[in-house]
């Protein structure tokens, strides 16, 4: 084999997993618009007949929720029972940490993702008692938790509850499920990639298990949860981040570009309204 095939093979797998998932859920209706402030605070439809379209699910509690920490778990016997280019396969996971902190944690206070929901008509709002309430935007771009003690204007006396975080709604919400699973999993592949002749088989197995389960959440993700353009924007803004490590490998890079305009056809086929 190449010693590119396993990097594409994974730019291939994570863009058709989230094109097809995108495209059944297009076509059945499958997905919840996570950016409607009436539906993200309600169970998803069909999580009592789909155990896996359940927020619930063992598998976003357990795994997705901490997708980057079992990422990180996976990486580090690969990184320590090889010593190929060790220095490097460090750097490109400080790199990737790094990505995935400051689009969807902190960038000099708000996350980048949490700024692009503001600026592309986000609406901020508390959840209480299934009631979307809209308040400041100041308090969403804080991310502070607010109580009926510190902010009794902001609760209504007729609802109960004392507590809850600010959240924006509407604007887009670029699924960060998709683009922390395809980060992960583009840096997952290539680390195996690098390995796979020296690493312990116990670290490859424990690897390659994982990079398949990312493969998974990523299609079942991609079937059951946010608005099309959505799953296909978290896959977009993960590939930079892969393209980068690889920047000595135009191929790669090529291939890349391709695999994301592949993803664009399920927006092709359902334009409008829908998306």
């Amino acid at each position: 084999m190449s010693i590119l095939d396993f990097r594409i093979a994974a730019l291939i797998l994570t863009t058709v997993a989230v094109a097809h998932g995108t495209y059944y859920s297009l076509r059945n209706s499958t997905y919840l618009d996570t950016s409607d402030p009436l539906l993200t605070s309600q169970p998803h439809p069909l999580a009592e007949t789909h155990v896996l379209a359940s927020k619930r699910s063992l598998l976003n509690i357990l795994f997705l929720k901490w997708s980057w920490a079992w990422t990180t778990a996976a990486f580090l016997p690969l990184l320590f029972t090889s010593p190929v280019k060790r220095a490097r396969r460090f750097l490109q996971w400080v790199l990737a940490t790094g990505a995935w902190y400051i689009l969807t944690s902190w960038f000099f206070g708000p996350s980048l993702l949490t700024r692009l929901i503001a600026v592309s008509g986000g609406e901020c709002g508390l959840h209480v008692e299934n009631t979307f309430i809209p308040i400041s935007p100041t308090y969403c771009l804080t991310g502070a938790p607010v109580a009926r003690s510190t902010h009794p204007t902001l609760f209504p006396v007729s609802l109960r509850g004392d507590s809850s975080i600010p959240r924006f709604r509407r604007g887009h919400d670029v699924s960060g499920h998709v683009f922390l699973l395809t980060l992960a999993a583009l840096f997952l592949a290539d680390q195996l990639r690098q390995t796979r002749s020296f690493a312990h088989p116990f670290a490859l197995y424990a690897g390659g298990a994982l990079l398949s389960l990312w493969f998974f959440s990523l299609w079942v993700t991609s079937m059951f949860f946010h608005a099309a353009s959505e799953k296909l924007s978290g896959l977009s803004v993960s590939q930079p981040n892969f393209f980068a490590e690889q920047i000595d490998q135009f191929l790669v890079a090529v291939l890349g570009v391709t695999c994301f305009l592949v993803s664009q056809i399920p927006l092709w086929f359902f334009s409008g309204g829908t998306l």
